[in-house]
């Protein structure tokens, strides 16, 4: 039709989390009783054009306080990522290499750096930990491909999409669009012996990630404006059982 089908799942996504965000507030009004009425008020300046050195400044101290304050966290939640996805336990990466290698004689150049990435990131700690959580993500329709992709794109949704390309061993050219959705289209589940990524799978995902605090930026910042661990872990407690309550409800009404 005259309506692009990606553009109105992007526009009901952003509808659905903006009442989302109108339900947690009425949420929070009710378990966050105020013990005492505050007043706002402020006395709103005459509007002029802005002194360009004030707005060169502003910017400088804002920049500066995201760098020096939430930059801290976000690196050191990047590094953690890093770790978890380029190493293994033991010698599981060298053994992947070689097994990766010993599994595909006749490749060669990027098609074989491809297939040991993707044996490599199978057996880090991030592939282990993937399998370690496929019982609890399974309800939703996930396997352990989906749970490493779900660590990884902590650092940013995007990474989603590298992840389940290195995972179908891909590189990151734009050829291998075709190449992954069919990969994907033939990936079997093996509870069920039928498809693996489904409409109800799909759904879920998007769900998901319209919900769950999936963006250690967001963490961050949280981070620097409470001055404290608790506010964020809260709302990533809350907002990832949400995003996993909802998720599990599309999956089990459309599978």
């Amino acid at each position: 039709g005259f309506l692009n089908l990606q553009g109105v799942a992007l526009m009901g996504l952003y509808l659905l989390g903006f009442l989302a965000a109108l339900f947690s507030a009425w949420l929070m009004k009710i378990i966050l009783k105020a013990r005492e009425k505050s007043y706002f008020i402020m006395e709103l300046p005459t509007y002029k054009m802005p002194r360009w050195d004030h707005v060169g400044l502003t910017i400088f101290e804002k920049v500066k306080a995201f760098v020096f304050e939430a930059g801290k966290v976000i690196v050191a939640i990047s590094i953690v990522l890093w770790v978890l996805a380029s190493y293994g336990p033991g010698d599981a990466m060298q053994r992947a290499e070689a097994g990766a290698r010993r599994a595909n004689p006749a490749l060669s150049g990027s098609a074989l750096e491809n297939r040991i990435a993707a044996q490599k990131l199978e057996n880090s700690y991030a592939g282990h930990f993937g399998k370690f959580i496929e019982p609890v993500i399974r309800p939703l329709g996930y396997d352990w491909k989906i749970g490493i992709a779900l660590i990884t794109s902590f650092a940013a949704r995007e990474v989603f999409v590298g992840t389940v390309s290195t995972i179908y061993s891909l590189g990151g050219d734009a050829d291998d669009a075709a190449t992954i959705k069919e990969r994907m289209r033939k990936e079997v589940n093996p509870r069920t012996g039928g498809p693996m990524y489904t409409p109800a799978l799909a759904f879920s995902l998007l769900i998901f990630y319209a919900f769950a605090m999936q963006c250690m930026s967001t963490v961050a910042v949280v981070y620097r404006e409470t001055n404290g661990w608790r506010w964020p872990l809260i709302q990533l407690v809350y907002m990832t059982a949400l995003a996993y309550l909802s998720a599990w409800g599309v999956y089990t009404l459309l599978k």
